[in-house]
C-alpha cells in the first residue's frame, strides 16, 4: 500500500539517498523537506525531481508554523527526521547553530508530528495506528570506545566528546521523552561513518578524491590511526526503510558497515584507488600517497567508533551489500564519472538553482 514519507533533510548526503531509494524501489509518495543551507543540494535529486511521487518543500524544521502546514497538507505516514547540522569541524567553531538545528529542530518538529499523530487518532484512527517518527542520528553519541574489540550496542551509555555529537545525543533523548510522555510512535536509528556518491567535498572520503585529483596535499589529523566503521551510504538508506516500516515503536537500532578502517587505511586506500584509475601523470611523484600530509590533531577527536549491528541483522535481516573495498570503489568511480556535480559544490554554482520548490 503506498504510504507518505516525510524525508527531513532530503536534500542532504544520507537524505537524498533515501529520498532516491524510496522514489526508484517503492511506489510511496515522498515529501522532501530541506532548509538548503550550503549541505543541501537539489543537484543529488535530478533523477528524481519529476517523479509524480516525489514533493519539494524549502523550510525550516525549526519554523512550527510552516512545519503545521506540511503535515495539515501531506498527511504523512511516515517521518524520517534526517536533517541536522552534522561536520564536527564546524561545530567546533560554531556551535551555537548545531544546537539551534539539532535540538530547537527536532523539538519544533516532534510538536508538530505529536499534534498532527493526535488528530490523526480522532479523525482517522487507522491511520494513527500505522504512524512512525523515525529519528536518524549518529554513533558519535556513545562517544569513544578504548577497548579494542569493544562495540557500540543499543544500551551503550551516552558520552558525546563534541558539540556536534552532544546535539544529536539531545535529539536523541527529545524522541525518546516524546515517546514515554506522549505516546508518540518513534523510533532511533544511530549509524557508523557514511560513505558515497554525491558526499559533501568537507567530509573525509570526498576530501581526499577531489584533493588528490587536484594534486594537493591530503590532510590527515594526527597520526590517522583514529577507527571507523564505514558504511555505504545507499546501504544506509535501505536500512533506514526498513527500520522505519518494519522496526518496533520505542526501539533503538544501530546500522553500522562492518568496515573498521583507520583514516589513514582509508587514505591510503583511495590513493590506490586513484593510481589505478587515473595514475600519477599529473603529480611530481609516482603515488598519491606522497601527498598525504599529517597535521595537528582536532580538539576532542575520538580514536575509535564500532558499531554492532545484530540486532538490525536478527530482529529485520538488514545486512549491508556492500563490502569496504566495492563501495569504496564505486565512489571514486562515482566522482570520477561525475565531475560536474562536485565542481559545481567546490564553486558555489549548485547554491543558485532551487529546482521544483512549492510555494
Amino acid at each position: 500500500m503506498m504510504k507518505t514519507f516525510l524525508v527531513t533533510g532530503g536534500a542532504g548526503f544520507i537524505g537524498s539517498a533515501v529520498v532516491r531509494e524510496l522514489i526508484g524501489n517503492s511506489e510511496h509518495r515522498v515529501v522532501n523537506i530541506d532548509k538548503l543551507t550550503y549541505a543541501g543540494n537539489l543537484e543529488s535529486l535530478t533523477s528524481v525531481e519529476s517523479n509524480e511521487r516525489y514533493y519539494f518543500v524549502q523550510a525550516d524544521i525549526g519554523d512550527a508554523k510552516a512545519m503545521q502546514g506540511v503535515f495539515e497538507k501531506f498527511q504523512p505516514d511516515v517521518v524520517m527526521h534526517l536533517a541536522a547540522e552534522s561536520h564536527v569541524d564546524r561545530s567546533i567553531d560554531g556551535p551555537a547553530e548545531f544546537i539551534q538545528t539539532n535540538v530547537v529542530g527536532t523539538t519544533v518538529l516532534l510538536e508538530a508530528a505529536r499534534l498532527y499523530w493526535q488528530q490523526l487518532k480522532d479523525s482517522d484512527p487507522q491511520k494513527a495506528e500505522g504512524f512512525r517518527f523515525h529519528h536518524i542520528s549518529t554513533d558519535e553519541v556513545y562517544g569513544d570506545l578504548e577497548e579494542s574489540g569493544a562495540l557500540f550496542t543499543e544500551t551503550t551509555p551516552y558520552a558525546p566528546s563534541s558539540p556536534y555529537s552532544a546535539s544529536k545525543a539531545s535529539s536523541d533523548h527529545l524522541v525518546r521523552a516524546w515517546y514515554r510522555t506522549y505516546g508518540l510512535p518513534s523510533l532511533i536509528t544511530n549509524c557508523s561513518n557514511n560513505y558515497g556518491p554525491y558526499h559533501f567535498p568537507e567530509k573525509l572520503i570526498p576530501l581526499m578524491i577531489l584533493n588528490a585529483l587536484a594534486g594537493k596535499p591530503l590532510p590527515v589529523y594526527g597520526d590517522g590511526m583514529q577507527v571507523r566503521d564505514w558504511l555505504y551510504v545507499e546501504d544506509h538508506a535501505r536500512a533506514l526503510i526498513k527500520v522505519a516500516t518494519q522496526g518496533q515503536t520505542g526501539e533503538t537500532y544501530n546500522i553500522g558497515g562492518h568496515n573498521e578502517k583507520t583514516n589513514l587505511e582509508v587514505v591510503e586506500t583511495l590513493c590506490d584507488l586513484l593510481d589505478d584509475r587515473v595514475g600519477t601523470s599529473h603529480l611530481s611523484s609516482d603515488s598519491h600517497r606522497d601527498l598525504i600530509t599529517f597535521v595537528a590533531d582536532r580538539p576532542g577527536h575520538d580514536v575509535r567508533y564500532a558499531i554492532d549491528a545484530s540486532k538490525l541483522e536478527r530482529e529485520l535481516g538488514w545486512v549491508p551489500a556492500e563490502t569496504f573495498e566495492t563501495g569504496l570503489a564505486k565512489t571514486v568511480d562515482w566522482y570520477l564519472a561525475n565531475r560536474e556535480w562536485w565542481q559545481r559544490v567546490q564553486d558555489g554554482s549548485y547554491r543558485g538553482e532551487r529546482l521544483g520548490v512549492l510555494t
